[in-house]
């Protein structure tokens, strides 16, 4: 018998007792459903998070790559916010879930992507996730390492080379990757408490950074009064689009599983005020930072300087280079691990819940991040926001347009939360699989991306007109293009048949459980 479902005056469902399912194969006690007794992250826990993944270098770099590719402050900053804003918008659908129901990404996704299905979508993000948690510890290690280069001096910034770079750079890529691993093998609570404890700090770094170069260049008014090099014309106008679609993507991982950060929500309205006040806020001062600090760093060194850590080690004052570099390091620790660690930890373990605990899928997160080589993905910013951020953002959106269709549209925020563990059951499908979300994922993946294409001058992996020439103008809307196409797609195919599955369905009264329905939602 499946255990009855319970609806709290708050909303929030529960179920009585979780032992009928612990012979599942789709069941294990991290992807559980958290208890609501024990969703107890409130507005705080979730501003710091937001603050702790988004003060970091590539967040800065993100920023700072547009200054790199020819945009004035004020072209950058409406970028970003803009960015930052539609984002928001999915990753606030998605969450609600997650806190309705304490359950991680992985597991919302079988309501859809059935049973099996859902590890389709859960591999796609951790894949993704792996090569950010990668670049992220690149970048890391290369803090430590010029740090460490500040401190003992030249022998070790020039030590005998190993596939092109310093064996002391690896070193500290190795010490940065362990460092992480360790918190990570101590569990969820352990990267909560991570969090809040570095979250006041990791801005420090950052305004280090800030307030040198503006001192040395005179202040903010040189900075602001530099012109735009690509003006107001077309010229601004052909990076915009894909600029702005970068800076969604780089969040478009979250907008799919920050279930399984809001599954331990004290509240829809704690979650929700925490991500309003976290996410806009502070990507809007790290990218104000980062552009004054990269358009300061042009004024003084004659050239874009996109790398914080690399910037850093043009200072000439060592103690500066040293706070800078180790506020950097907490930044990029905290960031990684609960942007780029909790999610694929997750998604690994939903792939073999009886065999990949979360520890396990953190410590596989952590070797495919090195194998993707991460380095090269982050050694160049049209690359690194074309290729790499454009490309998987197009396909993400896809994902999260399916996501968004079924639980507002097609379920009405309706889930059986037994079923979502259930072999056979409701979300099992055909096989396990759901064909009208493959489907779906696969129209809106194919508008997004199948006109990748490699601006003219640049260095990149697609070809120039475009894998699929007549869709080439759409990549430069890639996110948008694949969430609204997954999106149009799923309905279509799915809800002709919902009218007659809704007369099936039996609704609950809050505070009463039954077995093996859905909850009415609160």
């Amino acid at each position: 018998m499946a255990p009855s479902q319970i609806t709290h005056p708050d909303g929030r469902v529960d179920l009585r007792d979780t032992t009928p399912l612990a012979g599942s194969r789709f069941f294990n006690d991290e992807l559980a459903p958290v208890p609501v007794g024990k969703r107890t992250w409130n507005t705080y826990n979730y501003f710091a998070l937001w603050m702790g993944m988004a003060h970091n270098i590539p967040s800065y770099a993100l920023a700072s790559s547009l200054i790199a590719l020819g945009m004035d402050w004020l072209q950058a900053l409406i970028t970003i916010t803009l960015g930052n804003l539609i984002v928001l918008v999915p990753m606030l659908l998605n969450s609600h879930a997650g806190t309705k129901y304490g359950i991680p990404f992985p597991v919302f996704a079988r309501a859809f992507y059935g049973m099996r299905g859902a590890n389709f979508a859960a591999l796609l993000r951790a894949f993704i996730a792996c090569g950010w948690f990668g670049i992220q510890t690149w970048v890391g290690g290369e803090a430590i390492y010029i740090l460490v280069g500040k401190l003992v001096g030249g022998g070790w910034r020039h030590a005998a080379e190993l596939g092109g770079q310093p064996w002391t750079l690896w070193l500290s890529f190795g010490v940065f990757w362990i460092v992480q691993m360790l918190i990570i093998w101590r569990g969820m609570e352990a990267v909560r408490r991570f969090e809040n404890w570095t979250a006041p700090l990791v801005s420090v770094g950052f305004l280090i950074l800030l307030a040198y170069v503006l001192i040395k260049a005179g202040g903010p008014g040189p900075i602001l009064a530099e012109p735009a090099k690509l003006g107001w014309g077309s010229g601004f106008w052909k990076v915009f689009a894909p600029s702005l679609m970068a800076m969604i993507a780089f969040w478009s991982t979250l907008s799919l599983n920050m279930p399984d950060f809001t599954r331990f929500g004290g509240s829809q309205a704690k979650q929700v005020r925490g991500q309003l006040l976290g996410l806009p806020t502070t990507m809007t001062f790290i990218a104000v930072v980062a552009i004054l600090t990269t358009s300061g760093g042009q004024l003084l060194y004659g050239e874009a300087i996109w790398d914080p850590a690399q910037l850093a080690d043009r200072f000439s004052s060592p103690v500066l280079v040293v706070v800078a570099l180790i506020a950097l390091v907490l930044a990029t620790i905290s960031a990684n691990l609960a942007a780029n660690v909790v999610s694929p930890s997750y998604d690994f373990s939903n792939a073999f819940p009886k065999r990949i605990t979360f520890a396990i899928g953190g410590l596989i997160t952590g070797v495919i991040g090195v194998v993707i080589m991460p380095w090269k993905l982050y050694s160049d910013p049209s690359i690194y926001i074309f290729a790499w951020l454009g490309f998987y953002g197009g396909i993400l959106g896809a994902v999260a347009g399916v996501l968004v269709a079924g639980y507002w549209v097609q379920r009405r925020r309706t889930l059986d939360l037994a079923g979502l563990y259930t072999e056979r059951g409701r979300y099992w499908f055909r096989g396990g699989w759901s064909w009208q979300a493959l489907l779906a994922t696969a129209v809106g993946g194919v508008l997004a991306v199948g006109g990748a294409y490699t601006a003219p001058g640049s260095s990149g992996p697609f070809p120039a007109d475009g894998l699929i020439p007549f869709l080439k103008p759409v990549y430069d809307y890639s996110w948008v293009a694949g969430l609204a196409g997954a999106f149009v797609v799923y309905l279509a195919l799915t809800l002709p048949g919902r009218a007659s599955e809704k007369k099936e369905e039996i609704r609950e009264q809050p505070g009463q459980g039954r077995v093996g329905a859905a909850a009415v939602d609160g």
